[in-house]
């Protein structure tokens, strides 16, 4: 398995920040691009260049749920761009409009 290239505290920072600000967000990814349609819950749990960690709670239950980026990510900006691709990916699959789009 290759080394994280993001430091602890920026998997921190990013999680923190889309599980306060974005879990509406994280939750469409998750149903959409993780496979669980079925999910009540979302909160992205870690991350690292070839993907992010999310817990989705499906049925009372919390399950993991790794989805990978598009391609392999090394700079924190990148982070930014790959989550607001798939925020626009998922919203295309369920036929959710985006925010800001309405």
């Amino acid at each position: 398995m290759p080394s994280n290239p993001f430091s602890p505290e920026i998997v921190t920072a990013v999680t923190a920040h889309m599980n306060r600000d974005h879990p509406e967000d994280t939750l469409l990814i998750c149903r959409a691009l993780g496979g669980r349609p079925d999910a009540s819950a979302a909160r992205m749990t870690g991350l690292d260049g070839e993907g992010g960690d999310y817990a989705v709670t499906v049925g009372g239950t919390e399950h993991h749920v790794r989805i990978p980026w598009a391609e392999p990510l090394t700079e924190r900006a990148q982070i930014r761009a790959e989550v607001v691709r798939m925020y626009q990916e998922a919203c295309a699959e369920l036929g959710t409009t985006p925010r800001g789009q309405h």
